[in-house]
């Protein structure tokens, strides 16, 4: 009965940490929608209590909508706006910080209930510091990305550098508390050890992580704008000047690697798909069969987003979610579940050899 009781607890905690997942999932897709609608520098004070509560009448809007005529943005490209569109782009900033906030929620009160019934095991303690200490400098890095935009007058919007810190550290929280409720959802019994796979897909990882970097910097450039054209780079397959331009900075030079990198990505999870296979094969482990599918599914649904985002570049309209705009998002959310594909492959994959007890 013991036994079944701590089943019981541990599922539950799972089933709270798979919750979390889900929203941090949201939270990054509302900031895509953000960035993409131009959102982001709305808000020009950081309150953690008060801001929660957007204005409540005209005068406080009228108030907020001064405070935000004097950042750049405003200046040399929202000049335009009027009241109805400030209110527009505010509320898409305030639905991000509010909804970060209810993650905050969410996490803590569960994490109080558990904690007076009992539910952690000594073994849990330390990666929850980890968890709650993740969540804090996720916020703590968007402040800091948002403060690159309100102040002085060189830049437009965030920095494109600062946003990919912030996407990165996001998704960083995310593979985190899906690796805890793995833990607790697996039995070690369903694990299976190979050194040579296991280093493989740390390798992949680590290709896979350089190519959200930089996603966050074609959606920091607006990059795709320089390029909307395929295979070739508005006719070239290596566009000039290359090696003159930065390769963190400037627009061309960020899409070419970004979709050199989508390419290098399709033949190094096929490699895996068939490494996978064969150790599921090897170890008999259906589970591993299942896993290894996944990341090949999501890259070429992935890659064919990507494509399609480019090509849909001539149908932006100014101030208008559409349909290159929901390409993006699509395009953001399948990276991430690309992501955590892999490491549900890392989780079941481990270095040595089973040990016998």
């Amino acid at each position: 009965m013991p036994a079944t009781n701590n089943l019981q607890k541990k599922k539950a905690v799972a089933i709270w940490l798979l919750v979390g997942v889900f929203m941090i999932i949201i939270q990054v897709v509302i900031g895509g929608v953000t960035r993409l609608t131009g959102s982001g520098l709305s808000i020009t004070e950081w309150k953690p209590i008060m801001g929660t509560i957007p204005p409540m009448n005209h005068e406080d809007w009228l108030e907020a909508f001064a405070a935000y005529k004097e950042i750049a943005q405003f200046k040399h490209v929202n000049n335009h706006y009027d009241l109805s569109d400030f209110k527009f782009i505010y509320y898409w900033e305030w639905f991000h910080r509010i909804w970060a906030r209810l993650l905050g929620v969410v996490f803590a009160i569960p994490f109080v209930y558990f904690l007076v019934k009992k539910y952690f095991i000594k073994e849990m303690i330390l990666p929850l510091i980890i968890l709650f200490f993740l969540g804090g400098f996720q916020g703590f890095i968007g402040w800091y990305m948002v403060q690159s935009g309100l102040y002085g007058s060189e830049l437009l919007n965030v920095s494109h550098i600062r946003l990919s810190i912030h996407f990165i550290a996001a998704l960083i929280l995310l593979v985190y508390t899906l690796w805890f409720a793995l833990k607790l959802l697996i039995p070690k019994e369903k694990v299976v050890y190979d050194s040579k796979v296991k280093r493989y897909f740390l390798w992949l990882t680590g290709v896979l992580t350089v190519q959200l970097f930089y996603g966050a910097f074609m959606a920091g450039l607006h990059a795709a704008r320089i390029a909307p054209t395929w295979p070739k780079m508005n006719g070239q397959w290596i566009p000039a000047n290359l090696m003159e331009n930065s390769w963190i900075n400037h627009a061309t030079n960020i899409q070419f690697v970004h979709r050199g990198i989508a390419y290098l990505l399709i033949i190094l999870i096929i490699i895996g798909l068939l490494k996978t296979n064969k150790l599921a094969k090897e170890n008999n482990s259906g589970l591993l069969k299942k896993a290894g599918k996944w990341p090949f599914i999501l890259v070429i649904i992935q890659v064919i987003l990507g494509i399609y985002s480019l090509l849909s570049v001539k149908f932006i309209e100014k101030g208008r979610f559409g349909v290159y705009e929901t390409l993006a998002e699509l395009h953001q959310v399948v990276g991430m579940l690309l992501l955590m594909s892999v490491f549900v492959i890392l989780y079941l994959v481990r270095s040595g050899r089973k040990t016998i007890s």
